[in-house]
């Protein structure tokens, strides 16, 4: 899971997402239907900060970061995201904040979904 926070999220926010990703449905069932949670198939969770994310490409050629939220208020709500994965029964596991990694994503199928938690 990538994980980009923009400028008014908050706790409720991240708790909200918390909540979303350990019970949005998007692993196959018997019939192949996604139909699944994270917490019924008993997966792991690895959040992976990314603040490029949010940025606004409306306009030029040269992606704008206005909404992302600044570097001490998104690490405290990644921090909080994390938190709130592992209370609610989740393993979960971690990329460096503001570090430069490489990761691998093998995406299975062809889905890929942006969960959105809406501000207050």
């Amino acid at each position: 899971m990538l994980v980009g926070v923009e400028r008014g999220d908050g706790p409720a926010q991240a708790g909200r997402l918390a909540e979303r990703l350990l019970a949005y449905r998007v692993f196959p069932d018997a019939e192949d239907r996604m139909n699944l949670s994270l917490r019924d198939t008993g997966g792991e969770l690895l959040l992976v900060p990314q603040f490029t994310l949010v940025a606004d490409t409306s306009r030029g050629n040269r992606p704008g970061f206005e909404r992302a939220a600044s570097p001490e208020l998104a690490v405290a709500l990644f921090r909080e995201l994390t938190d709130r994965a592992r209370l609610l029964g989740c393993s979960t596991q971690t990329g460096e904040f503001g570090a430069n990694m490489d990761i691998e994503l093998v995406n299975t199928g062809p889905a890929t979904f942006l969960l959105h938690v809406p501000q207050a």
